[in-house]
Formats: structure tokens, C-alpha cells, sequence
């Protein structure tokens, strides 16, 4: 009886000092593959916030191109207006009432000016912003086909 309970302790110590390694080894490929998984997430979650930020920077786009158009035009007819003004106070130096309109078309002009300046610049500034949002993407996108890729071979 003593040979039996011996026989089945060490059996079952045999068995407790065995079954951890081999779970170890589950875990650690299971864990592996959650991580792998987990970054696959995470890029895939990155990729999509970029391509909604790429539609509303491409939506916005239209916008601005409209702006750009409408303060070029404004600030065109602002200068065209500060020039006839200018000329006729050349005309008549003295007058006070030709002197403030030519002044005052001038801040205009200046005015309109500046803001058509802005809009390009928004304009260009968006553009940019457009075409680092596409580099990014496509990084995003080939990256998580690597993942992919190399996830499926192992």
C-alpha cells in the first residue's frame, strides 16, 4: 500500500511539475497572438480616425477654394475702387470730402487684401494638411498589411 501511494504521489507531482509547462507554452502563443491582434486593432482604429479626418478636410476644401475665389474678387474690385478714389483726389488735392474717401477705400483695399492673403493661405495650409493626411494613411494601410500578412503565415 505504502509502494501504491507512493507510486500515485509521485505520479501526481510528476503530472503538477509537467501540466504548468505545457499550459506556459499555450498561454505564451495565445498571448502572442492577442497582442498581435490588439496592434492590428489599433492601427485599423488609427486608419479609420485618419480617413474621417481626410473627408472633413476634403469637404472643407470646396469651401475654401469658393473663399479664396471671393475675397481674390472682393480685394480686386477694393483696389480698382482705391484707384479711381486716389485719382480723383489727385485731380483736387484740397478736397477734404475726396481725401477721406480716398483714404478710406485705401483701409478697405487693404482690408480685403489681407483677408483674400488669409484664405490662400487657409487654402494652401489645407491642402498640405490633405496630402500629409493621405501619406499617413497609406503608411497606415501598408503597415497593417504587413501585420496581416504576417500574421497569416505563422
Amino acid at each position: 500500500m505504502k509502494i501504491k501511494t507512493i507510486g500515485t504521489l509521485a505520479l501526481l507531482g510528476f503530472l503538477s511539475i509537467t501540466m504548468p509547462l505545457t499550459a506556459q507554452v499555450v498561454s505564451k502563443d495565445s498571448l502572442n497572438t492577442l497582442k498581435e491582434q490588439k496592434a492590428n486593432i489599433e492601427v485599423s482604429k488609427k486608419l479609420n480616425e485618419r480617413k474621417m479626418e481626410l473627408a472633413k478636410l476634403e469637404n472643407e476644401l470646396d469651401g475654401a477654394t469658393r473663399e479664396v475665389e471671393k475675397t481674390a474678387e472682393q480685394a480686386q474690385r477694393s483696389a480698382d475702387d482705391n484707384q479711381k478714389n486716389a485719382e480723383r483726389l489727385g485731380s483736387d488735392p484740397q478736397d477734404k470730402k475726396l481725401a477721406r474717401r480716398a483714404g478710406n477705400s485705401a483701409s478697405g483695399a487693404r482690408k480685403d487684401a489681407k483677408r483674400a492673403r488669409k484664405a490662400a493661405d487657409h487654402l494652401d495650409d489645407l491642402k498640405k494638411d490633405i496630402e500629409s493626411l493621405r501619406r499617413r494613411i497609406a503608411d497606415d494601410e501598408a503597415k497593417l498589411g504587413d501585420m496581416q500578412g504576417g500574421s497569416s503565415s505563422n
